[in-house]
């Protein structure tokens, strides 16, 4: 199953105050993939996911959700079709596992509704499909960063939302829980065709789990395409401003991108 919402952000400038940080921008993200959004800091990533859900209004320009403007649309209609999960989520305190994944249903609750089997359903496969179910209970600030991590996306999860849109998912997790997210957001993708669009930091793992890699730089996109087209040594120098080698990873069969320090070139030889 794959969802075909399409998502895309036309001519779109954003900023804060007299700060300009995305300009006349162009993007369309690919229905029921997985995308990751990755650039140098503050190129304007998180802004662009901020707008995308309508948390941020552009200066000039649209982001269109098949073909209706999403600064438009009713909140409601739109946390129907689309969840976010944003940098560093704040957790209420003393809230359960469960309390937490069920307001993931505001969205399907109207002024005089009350909490029905389809919410409780929905909030069961939400802790089902993310291996949470044996933690509802527990406090969630009482869980472990991989887990707690988890959580929040069941909360997305529990929204029923077919487009899912994560602001730097992995930050602050160890490499087994950045691989442990990554992993359920592939799975979640493939078993539903939910369109997941994420800002990652580590270029190496965007490229081993997206379809799509969109590489921003000044303020608009530098390249777009598949892993193999967007991470290569010249996109690499260019943004980063790395020297850098690209070889096959050897698990995957994608990029995997070395980066080449000063001390690492082969241009200094080691101290006697």
């Amino acid at each position: 199953m794959t969802t075909d919402h399409l998502l895309l952000a036309r001519d779109l400038t954003l900023g804060y105050g007299e700060r300009t940080v995305i300009e006349h921008l162009d993007l369309a993200l690919l229905p029921g993939k997985v995308t990751a959004i990755v650039g140098a800091n503050a190129s304007g990533k998180s802004t662009l996911l901020r707008s995308m859900s309508r948390l941020l209004t552009p200066r000039a320009g649209q982001v269109l959700l098949d073909g209706e403007q999403v600064h438009r649309m009713p909140a409601k209609q739109l946390a129907r079709l689309l969840g976010l999960l944003p940098q560093a989520p704040i957790t209420p305190e003393g809230i359960t596992v469960a309390d937490l994944v069920g307001r993931g249903r505001h969205p399907h609750q109207g002024l005089f509704s009350r909490w029905s089997t389809a919410d409780d359903e929905a909030v069961g496969a939400a802790l089902d499909a993310t291996r949470t179910a044996e933690l509802a209970e527990r406090p969630v600030d009482e869980l472990s960063g991989g887990q707690r991590q988890r959580v929040w996306i069941a909360m997305a999860l529990a929204q029923g939302t077919d487009l899912l849109l994560l602001d730097e998912p992995t930050t602050f997790l160890d490499v087994s829980h950045q691989v442990e997210v990554l992993d359920l957001l592939t799975d979640l993708n493939r078993a539903r065709g939910i369109t997941i669009v994420m800002v990652l930091h580590d270029l190496n793992l965007a490229a081993r789990y997206c379809d799509q890699l969109v590489m921003i730089a000044d303020g608009t996109v530098h390249a777009s395409g598949s892993p193999a087209e967007v991470l290569t040594e010249d996109h690499v120098r260019e943004v980063f401003g790395l020297a850098n080698r690209i070889i096959l990873d050897p698990v995957s069969g994608t990029p995997l991108m070395l980066p080449i320090g000063r001390h690492h070139g082969g241009a200094q030889s080691a101290p006697a």
